[in-house]
């Protein structure tokens, strides 16, 4: 654990030389190819080295994470090419790097804390710096005050924790808060805005929009998964309560995720529509951690990594027409087969991940969600339908109606992808349909 760290470490003098933009890009490839070799099938903590580890959720975590900033260089292209303040942009991503593999990789609930924290600066950097919208500073100040607001009473929870039971350490924990619900709403609430759960979604579609494409990127891949992780760590600690409570937040994402399916067909700025796609499939994550079944945790972990490569391939293909076009909106975005006949694979393969079609890991992940939920309650089958039905719809919706129709009239020339671009749609496509054959590194890991 320490050898990746000290890599990246030693990595980030790189950021204050010239012309080392594509040198960084193949460091991290070789560092994310390096880590993969770290694997170990099993739900116990290896590699431990002071307050590091890896099990099994962490290791995909965290190869998501080198894995999304590596194309997160690759898609940023134009910062280097106009000279945007690319050092300052490779320092940003190596601190934001940084802190999300100690986030992920930390063994103790305070060290997660302050990392995951740490990890909002050089996001609101990202958008407040290379965001496209005057609107970028609100954005900002609502990420960071969403996220704070829900995690300072975490942080007194934590301090509770501590006093209560001596160790913040994750193998340590017991249940024995069976009647402290106020703990209960301190330690989920953070993870619940931070998903973010429907009714504390607003900051989401608003970072996202005005984000650069590598802000959306990471937001998308990494830190919309920090909720879901933080959640499977510390449901050890509330059981019983959560035994209880859950189906309010159950109920909650349900009929949330439902609400966010329709408000996403009637989107017509393409970020937008896949950001609030994002709140629809993390709804189902939500339910799926909180039924607390193994099918629910294992479909969860597997929706969460499949998302994260599927959604942010998507922003690249939105950020792909908005280069081209520029502007996000679907009106002007129509027709795309017409202008960029190549992008419509991508388009496609990619919208039909993003709806759960078979070969895609998101199918894996959403079947055992259903299984799960249906098994937690009979009662979810009508909003569990609604869901899937209205994930295709949009999804549809989203690729008919920018490949289809009429060319808009102030495009007229035909421009392809160049290959960097294939390149960056590739890398995004296929771990996430090659990795379903080895699902059993997603279901079985108990």
């Amino acid at each position: 654990m320490l050898g990746i760290l000290f890599s990246i470490l030693f990595m980030i003098p790189l950021a204050f030389l010239s012309n080392v933009y594509w040198l960084v890009q193949c460091m991290l490839f070789m560092v994310s190819f390096i880590f993969m070799m770290y694997i170990q099938p099993t739900s116990l903590f290896c590699y431990l080295s002071y307050f590091m580890g890896l099990d099994l959720i962490s290791f995909g975590l965290i190869l998501l994470t080198f894995w999304i900033c590596t194309l997160m260089l690759t898609a940023s292209e134009s910062i280097n090419r106009f000279n945007y303040s690319s050092n300052f942009f490779l320092l940003n991503i190596f601190i934001l790097l940084l802190m999300l593999y100690l986030t992920f990789s930390s063994l103790n609930l305070f060290y997660f804390y302050l990392f995951f924290e740490s990890s909002l600066i050089p996001t609101l950097f990202l958008i407040i710096g290379w965001g496209y919208q005057p609107e970028r500073l609100q954005a900002g100040i609502y990420l960071l005050f969403y996220t704070l607001f829900a995690s300072l009473p975490m942080l007194v929870g934590i301090f509770y924790l501590y006093g209560d039971n001596s160790s913040l350490m994750y193998f340590m924990f017991e249940e024995d808060f069976m009647g402290n619900y106020l703990f209960y709403l301190v330690i989920l609430f953070a993870f619940l805005v931070k998903m973010p759960m429907f009714l504390v979604h607003l900051w989401l579609p608003k970072a996202h929009v005005e984000a650069p494409i590598s802000g959306s990127m990471i937001l998308a891949g990494i830190l919309l998964k920090l909720g879901g992780y933080g959640m499977v760590r510390v449901f050890k600690l509330i059981v019983s309560l959560g035994m209880n409570y859950n189906i309010i937040w159950i109920i909650v994402s349900l009929l949330g995720g439902f609400l966010v399916s329709l408000i996403c067909m009637r989107q017509v700025d393409l970020k937008s529509l896949i950001a609030y796609s994002s709140v629809s499939h993390m709804s189902l994550v939500i339910v799926g951690i909180m039924t607390m079944t193994y099918w629910g945790l294992s479909g969860s972990y597997t929706l969460m990594i499949g998302h994260g490569l599927c959604s942010s391939g998507l922003f690249c293909l939105a950020n792909i027409s908005y280069e081209r076009t520029g502007s996000r909106s679907l009106l002007i975005n129509k027709g795309m087969m017409n202008f960029m006949p190549s992008m419509c694979l991508w388009w496609f393969l990619l919208s039909s991940s993003n709806m759960a079609a078979p070969p895609s890991l998101n199918l894996l992940g959403e079947i055992s969600l259903l299984n799960s939920i249906l098994g937690w309650s009979w009662g979810t089958m009508f909003f569990i339908s609604l869901l899937s039905f209205f994930g295709a719809a949009y999804s549809l919706y989203l690729y008919s109606y920018s490949q289809h129709g009429g060319l808009c009239s102030s495009l007229y020339s035909c421009f392809n992808g160049s290959l960097r671009e294939f390149i960056l749609l590739m890398l995004h496509w296929v771990p996430l349909n090659l990795l379903i054959l080895k699902g059993e590194y997603c279901m079985l890991w108990l």
